[in-house]
């Protein structure tokens, strides 16, 4: 995998974003990695996820999906998010069943899907697109960095991605070129 210069994943352009899920081979990838996008998640965390913390007994979607505490980085606790259209799309499309425990079942039907599965999926179709710098991680960096051009408060992007503190979070955030000539454009009198 390549990364850029900081070491870190790649944060997704639009058209990067739109390309790579147009191209994923499953319904079942583009619930896992949208859900992964629009929640802000790991990987880990959406692959463990449990078919009830995303639908309902009526097996519709659900307006918040859960991350359980257990399943998080630092099993610190359990977050809810807000179901975005385009995932709320992608998982009503996709076909699983929803009676099962796990929301995206492993090989042979046991337990939840391996993130190094996942991970294998993402690295043949980014390699199939020539996209570089893309890993599991880059959906949740993509996520945390638009929030925060999108001039959301530090604060509340620190409640969805569940960072424990502030400066974690803003390690993850990108800035680019244009914010930071937009910022020294703003100075004056």
């Amino acid at each position: 995998m390549k990364v850029n210069r900081h070491g870190q994943a790649k944060v997704l352009s639009p058209d990067e974003a739109k390309q790579l899920f147009d191209a994923l081979p499953a319904d079942r990838d583009r619930a896992l990695f949208g859900i992964c996008l629009f929640t802000g998640c790991r990987i880990n965390e959406a692959c463990t996820m449990q078919s009830s913390d995303v639908f309902d007994a009526a097996g519709e979607v659900r307006a918040k999906l859960t991350i359980r505490r257990a399943n998080t980085k630092g099993k610190a606790e359990t977050r809810q998010i807000v179901t975005h259209p385009t995932l709320r799309g992608y998982l009503e499309a996709y076909s699983s069943d929803r009676g099962k425990a796990h929301l995206f079942p492993g090989r042979h039907g046991r337990g939840h899907i391996n993130p190094r599965s996942a991970d294998a999926i993402l690295r043949e179709t980014c390699d199939r697109l020539e996209l570089d710098g893309i890993s599991t991680h880059s959906f949740r960096r993509t996520a945390l960095t638009q929030m925060s051009s999108a001039g959301v408060p530090l604060r509340v992007i620190q409640e969805i991605s569940g960072h424990r503190s502030l400066a974690a979070l803003q390690r993850y955030l990108e800035v680019s070129e244009k914010q930071v000539e937009a910022a020294v454009g703003a100075i004056g009198f």
